[in-house]
């Protein structure tokens, strides 16, 4: 008997230290242990390692968008593009288009985006064509088909107080320069590419005369491909771009044989996670990027979605690492945890949500991460708080 003691005292002892943590935490000052949630999960033995209320769903925010993502690629590899094509609607004779010039759209959030790396300028490329084909007037006019998905541009679910804003703007047919104007939002980015193009068009001395012409037979002229999926998943959580997260949603939605409309994209995500046995009890997806307040999930649900994707080199790249990158480039730096912990951020008005991993030399997940904390009060002594707990279980 005295063995079996012995034996068992120091399992003993750390059950009882992470209860002493999550304990900690819970009382944490800012944090309101009612409203917030805890899980930690050794991906290895599938032990769980910290526990708390991980089934009751809270406002997620921005941590909607490791859903969103995770669920496109079960569509979509990594390496996909989205393709923007162009037409000359009509027959070229003596340097003038007797058509309309036709741009349909395919949702690319990352269209003339300054937050890609190597994007090209669709509007250069448009007119380098033209030129190309000897075209210097186009009778008809510009027109943009914007049909990719159904359904309003933004949320209804949306507070009306953010849509002013450049982190509320819409997902459009075609979406251009962010749909943003510096740090407003921009409602019609169709109505600035065209003012754009013209522009580029007249450099390049084509004329645009906007007469009602008879569409002719369609000439693909330009198929402007987007940087890889990756890439564009990766700007998207790195920076947690609203826009880009309900265009890669809705995109998943088309992908699954749907119109594209954000309610109807929400339903099928949910609906994909039913069939991966996900515990959907509580859950409630409305958008794409989590600015809804009308999102709720649970810490359960949220590893659940980790744990789907835990294998997959590129889906956990796309969180950005603690003390070094993106939204969370002061957490956790300076510590032992710098860049071992790769986390997705979400932050409202009392709201702080974290949900990712913790990695290995090789950057390859060895645990489930998530904690949400609703109803705050303090968020500078929220995160220390999480901060503390963090260091403390992984220095075990």
């Amino acid at each position: 008997m005295l063995q079996i003691l012995l034996f068992l005292l120091p399992l003993l002892c750390c059950l009882q230290t992470r209860a002493d943590i999550v304990e900690d935490f819970s009382q944490t000052r800012g944090v309101n242990a009612g409203s917030s949630s805890m899980l930690v999960i050794d991906l290895s033995t599938g032990e769980t390692v910290l526990e708390m209320n991980a089934d009751i769903p809270l406002i997620p925010a921005s941590i909607m968008k490791c859903v969103t993502t995770a669920t496109l690629l079960s569509r979509l590899d990594e390496d996909a593009r989205f393709h923007t094509e162009v037409y000359a609607a009509g027959t070229v004779r003596d340097g003038i288009l007797d058509g309309n010039l036709i741009i349909v759209g395919s949702g690319d959030p990352s269209l003339n985006s300054r937050h890609v790396e190597g994007n090209k300028d669709i509007c250069s490329q448009i007119a380098a064509a033209l030129t190309e084909r000897g075209v210097r007037s186009i009778a008809g006019r510009i027109v943009v088909d914007e049909d990719v998905w159904s359904g309003p541009a933004v949320p209804p679910s949306w507070m009306s107080g953010d849509l002013p804003h450049a982190y509320g703007t819409g997902s459009h047919g075609l979406n251009f320069e962010d749909n943003a104007s510096g740090s407003r939002s921009v409602s019609n980015p169709a109505a600035v590419f065209d003012t754009r193009l013209q522009a580029a068009l007249e450099r390049n001395g084509i004329v645009v005369e906007g007469e009602s012409v008879r569409e002719g037979e369609r000439e693909l002229i330009l198929d402007h491909e987007s940087v890889p999926l990756d890439e564009i998943m990766r700007s998207c959580m790195m920076r947690s771009d609203n826009q880009y997260a309900e265009a890669l949603l809705r995109s998943y939605a088309v992908a699954d044989g749907g119109k594209g409309s954000v309610s109807d994209a929400a339903a099928q995500e949910s609906e994909y996670w039913k069939k991966q046995k996900a515990p959907m009890q509580g859950v409630n997806i409305v958008d794409g990027s989590g600015l809804s307040r009308q999102n709720r999930v649970t810490a359960r649900f949220m590893a659940h979605v980790l744990a789907e994707r835990s294998e997959n080199p590129y889906y956990a790249s796309f969180f950005p690492l603690a003390g070094q990158e993106g939204t969370l480039r002061s957490f956790l730096a300076e510590t032992p945890l710098e860049g071992y912990v790769a986390l997705k951020t979400g932050s409202m008005k009392g709201i702080q949500c974290y949900a990712g991993y913790k990695l290995d030399d090789n950057y390859a997940p060895t645990h489930i991460i998530v904690v949400m904390m609703n109803e705050m009060t303090n968020r500078t002594a929220a995160r220390e708080g999480l901060k503390k707990a963090l260091l403390t279980v992984f220095e075990q």
